[in-house]
């Protein structure tokens, strides 16, 4: 039984004396970080942060500060939202400055609507530093243009993952000419997605390339067909977190600048 408490019936009336900060730690490399999350980080009491967070950024908690690890891994979830909520408000309420410290941007994919709600119905001071994304990093890392004039007037960043764990409904929704739709949360799913792919209608040799672990030491890349990425995938050894570039280009463009090759390609 957890002996934080619950997060709808903390000391009800009572004035917030710290504050929250909802920080985009970027893919990975420190000096992504803008300075208004560095400034959240160094006047931090409490960080809370993801599991997949550079060893690089959190070099930079002070000393002082506590840091707990709040992420979460399939089957092993030992914090689960409600327990980060309470958490968060009773450490705010007790006059901490807690910063939650998330990969990427927290608006994307970060759950940041959960955390602001709670800190909102408490009354608590909440702000959101906003942070590189992986579809950024990854593409800056590529020296590929998220968006091309004549081919690519849209992106889409979607989840592979629906809420129950599963493939997402909606893979292929966003599939029309002139798309260059990023998948996020993909790679445990990337046998279904390949096949959702092509039964929707795209060309067996449309170029995917997956980069890993972005904007680390430890990035990897992966171009291949779309036939034959899971397979490609498990042999290059690419696990999360990962993002996933899915080309429709506008109706007359080339599918890539260059003939799609498998290759594999380490930064």
């Amino acid at each position: 039984m957890s002996l934080l408490p619950d997060p709808h019936r903390l000391h009800p009336g009572a004035t917030p004396r710290g504050t929250l900060s909802l920080v985009g730690a970027g893919p990975g490399a420190a000096d992504l970080l803008t300075r208004r999350a560095l400034d959240r980080i160094a006047r931090a009491d409490l960080v809370l942060h993801d599991r997949l967070i550079d060893p690089e950024v959190l070099a930079l908690i002070p000393p002082a500060a506590r840091r707990i690890d709040v992420g979460k891994a399939v089957g092993a979830n030992a914090w689960p939202q409600a327990r980060i909520d309470a958490l968060i408000l009773a450490e705010v309420l007790a006059g901490a400055r807690v910063v939650r410290l998330k990969s990427g941007d927290p608006s994307i994919f970060g759950r940041a609507a959960e955390e602001i709600a709670a800190a909102q119905a408490a009354g608590i001071p909440v702000d959101i530093v906003p942070g590189i994304t992986a579809a950024s990093a990854a593409a800056a890392s590529l020296l590929q243009p998220l968006t091309e004039r004549g081919r690519f007037d849209r992106l889409v960043l979607a989840t592979a993952t629906d809420a129950a764990g599963g493939l997402t409904a909606r893979l292929t929704a966003s599939l029309v000419p002139g798309t260059q739709l990023v998948l996020y949360m993909a790679m445990q799913h990337l046998a279904e997605v390949e096949q959702a792919l092509l039964a929707h209608g795209l060309p067996t040799d449309t170029p995917i390339t997956l980069v890993a672990r972005c904007g680390t030491a430890q990035e990897a890349r992966l171009a291949t067909p779309l036939a034959g990425l899971a397979r490609a995938a498990r042999h290059a050894g690419l696990r999360n977190p990962a993002v996933i570039f899915v080309p429709v280009p506008k109706a007359g463009a080339a599918l890539w600048p260059q003939p799609p090759a498998r290759q594999e390609m380490h930064a």
